[in-house]
């Protein structure tokens, strides 16, 4: 196993990124909160589900799965619950949340060696 590549940390920045893109480009739009909104992302969410299904199958593999391409759809996902938490956001406010979401994938970024450093640590306390 490659504790570098399958650690959790990685995806979750990149959740946060995708999620963070959609509701900032919903707000540039001009798009409000609304479940509309809402529809919208979870329709997003089921394309890049599909896309991240098409691109680990076997058939015709020709992308690393481990490129976190099949955890693309989360993004909405997460843009989703938060725009029905906000349903009467301004756009303005819609592409803000969306900055605090690629934000707090940033910090998730940021803070990656200190999660590996604590990992290291642990495994290596373990004898692992």
């Amino acid at each position: 196993m490659d504790r570098w590549r399958d650690f959790p940390g990685a995806r979750v920045t990149v959740v946060c990124l995708v999620g963070s893109g959609a509701l900032v480009a919903a707000g540039t739009a001009g798009v409000a909160g609304s479940p509309w909104l809402v529809v919208a992302l979870g329709g997003l969410a089921a394309g890049l589900w599909l896309l991240g299904r098409a691109a680990t199958d076997t058939a015709w593999r020709t992308v690393d799965p481990h490129c976190f391409v099949a955890d693309l759809w989360l993004g909405p996902v997460v843009a989703a619950v938060i725009a029905a938490a906000f349903l009467e956001a301004s756009p303005g406010e819609v592409q803000a949340i969306g900055g605090l979401v690629g934000l707090a994938g940033m910090v998730n970024y940021f803070l990656r060696p200190v999660y590996y450093a604590l990992y290291g640590l642990v495994a290596r306390r373990s004898g692992q």
